[in-house]
């Protein structure tokens, strides 16, 4: 009886507890003026490749929580959009929208990003011309908000 009792000791003591902190960390640099510059220089094969970002840490950071799965961006711009003939992007934009503004509220961050920023800056901001640029900004900025935080707390 004694024997367990130490054996029990010895196992509460060596026993590791595991940070909270992820594994990996998330890119949190991204930014409009280098997104617009990088995409002009690649001619758009930068832009494939932020979003593509985008759609992957959005699921690192909130698939655990809502269960659900953004359609990666390469699926989405090359075979999706042109069979839908750009509904479909026009979906996943309002989509990705909408589950990174409901991260940023269960995660109780301070900064409002929601579908309705799409649908107010990049489809009727569009007439203005400089709505989907001010929409890229929100979105990166969301995303390097999560992303901060994800990288502190997991």
């Amino acid at each position: 009886m004694n024997e367990t009792q130490n054996t029990q000791a010895t196992i509460t003591q060596d026993t590791y507890v595991q940070p909270n902190t992820p594994v990996t960390q998330l890119k949190t640099n991204r930014g409009l003026a280098k997104f617009i510059l990088l995409s002009i220089v690649t001619l758009g094969i930068y832009a494939i490749v932020a979003f593509s970002g985008v759609s992957n840490d959005i699921n690192t950071i909130a698939g655990r929580y809502d269960n659900k799965r953004t359609m990666h961006y390469c699926l989405l711009i090359f075979i999706i959009a042109p069979i839908t003939l750009g509904i479909g992007a026009i979906v996943w934009f309002a989509k990705i929208s909408s589950r990174i503004g409901k991260e940023l509220e269960r995660r109780q961050l301070d900064y409002s990003f929601g579908a309705a920023d799409f649908w107010l800056w990049n489809v009727l901001g569009s007439l203005i011309i400089v709505g989907p640029f001010i929409y890229t900004h929100k979105l990166f900025k969301a995303m390097n908000t999560l992303s901060e935080d994800f990288n502190k707390r997991g």
